[in-house]
C-alpha cells in the first residue's frame, strides 16, 4: 500500500486509540460524579472524590489529543462534524469546565458547598450524555450532499437512537464508577458501590442489547456488516466475548472481589469500541465520508505524525507513572496509603 492508502489508516487508529484512553480513564471519574448523590453524607463525598483527586487531571489530554489529529489528519471530518454537533459539543465543554472548578471548589467551600457538590454531579451527568448523543447521531449517520449534512443542523443531531445512547454512556460511566470504587475505598463507602454496580451492570447490559439489535436497522451496509456471511463469522468473537464478559462481571461482584469488576467493566467499554468500528470501518463520518476521501494531504499527515509519535509514550509514561505512585486503596480523611 501507498502513503496515501496507508496515512489514513495509521491516523484513523490513532485518533481511536486517544478516544478510547479518554473513555476508560475519564469515564469512572464521571461516573464517580454521576454517583455522589447516593452517597450519604458530604464526608462519604469527600471519600469518592478523593480516589480520582490526584489522576484526574490528564485525562482531557486524551480529548484533545484526539480532536487534534481529527483536524490534522481529517480536516474535511472535522469541519463537517463540529458544525453539526456545534451546540452538544459546546453543552459538553461547558459541562466538562463546571465539573472542573466545581471540583476544586466544593473542597474549600464552606456556605456554598452543596452547590458546588450540585454541580459536580450534573456537570458530569450532563457530560456523559452529551458524549453519549454524539456518538449516537455520529453512528446513526450524517447523509452529505455537496459536503455538506443535509439535515437540520441545529437539532438534526437529536433523534431516539442518540438519545437512547446517552443515557446507555450514563449508566455506562457510572457502572465504571461504581467498579473504580469498590477498588480504591472500603467500609460504607465501598458497599454502597457494591449495592449500585449490580443494578448498573444490569442496566448497560440491557443497553448494549438495545443498542446492538437496533444498529443494523439504522443502515443496509451495517446490517450487511454483520449478518451477510462470512463476516457473521469473523465478527461473532465480539458479541460472543461480550456475553462472556458480562457473565465474568456478574460473577465477580457477587463474590464481591475488588479488582475483577472494574478491569471487566473497562472490557465492556473497549469490547463496544471495538465493536464500534468494525460497523463503521472505513467510514469516519457515517455513511459514506471514509476516511481517504477525508484524508489532509500526505505532506500533513506525516509531519503531524512525527510529533504523535513522541506525544503518545509520553503520555502513557506519565499516566502509567502517576497510577502507580497513587495505587492502593483511599482511607476515608486521610488520603492514599
Amino acid at each position: 500500500m501507498s502513503l496515501v492508502e496507508t496515512l489514513p489508516v495509521v491516523w484513523y487508529f490513532i485518533i481511536g486509540f486517544a478516544v478510547m484512553m479518554y473513555v476508560l480513564l475519564d469515564g469512572f471519574v464521571l461516573g464517580i460524579g454521576i454517583l455522589t448523590p447516593f452517597a450519604d453524607d458530604d464526608e462519604q463525598r469527600d471519600h469518592m472524590m478523593n480516589t480520582a483527586a490526584p489522576i484526574w487531571d490528564g485525562n482531557e489530554t486524551w480529548l484533545v489529543m484526539g480532536g487534534a489529529g481529527l483536524m490534522a489528519a481529517f480536516p474535511k471530518a472535522y469541519a463537517l462534524v463540529l458544525s453539526t454537533f456545534y451546540l452538544p459539543i459546546l453543552i459538553m465543554l461547558i459541562a466538562l469546565i463546571s465539573r472542573g472548578v466545581s471540583f476544586e471548589f466544593r473542597f474549600k467551600a464552606a456556605k456554598s458547598r452543596v452547590i458546588w457538590g450540585f454541580a459536580f454531579a450534573a456537570g458530569s451527568i450532563l457530560c456523559a450524555f452529551m458524549q453519549g448523543l454524539i456518538l449516537g447521531a455520529l453512528v446513526e449517520g450524517m447523509p452529505i450532499t455537496g459536503g455538506k449534512y443535509i439535515h437540520d443542523v441545529t437539532f438534526g443531531w437529536f433523534s431516539p437512537f442518540s438519545v437512547l445512547t446517552g443515557i446507555a454512556v450514563v449508566f455506562g460511566y457510572a457502572l465504571l464508577g461504581a467498579t473504580w470504587l469498590i477498588l480504591k475505598t472500603d467500609g460504607r463507602v465501598q458497599r454502597i458501590a457494591f449495592d449500585l454496580t449490580r443494578p448498573l451492570m444490569l442496566a448497560v447490559i440491557a443497553f448494549m442489547l438495545l443498542v446492538s439489535a437496533w444498529l443494523p436497522f439504522l443502515s443496509s451496509n451495517l446490517m450487511a456488516r454483520w449478518f451477510t456471511w462470512p463476516n457473521f463469522l469473523y465478527l461473532s468473537p465480539v458479541p460472543i466475548l461480550t456475553i462472556i464478559n458480562a457473565a465474568a462481571l456478574w460473577i465477580a461482584v457477587i463474590r464481591n472481589r475488588e479488582v475483577e469488576p472494574f478491569v471487566l467493566s473497562l472490557c465492556f467499554f473497549v469490547l463496544g469500541f471495538i465493536g464500534l468500528v468494525v460497523g463503521i470501518w472505513p467510514n469516519i463520518v457515517p455513511p459514506s465520508l471514509t476516511i481517504w476521501q477525508a484524508a489532509s494531504p500526505v505532506q500533513s499527515q506525516g509531519f503531524v505524525l512525527v510529533g504523535v509519535i513522541i506525544m503518545i509514550p509520553a503520555v502513557l509514561a506519565y499516566t502509567a507513572y502517576s497510577y502507580r505512585v497513587f495505587r492502593g486503596k483511599v482511607l476515608a480523611g486521610e488520603g492514599y496509603y
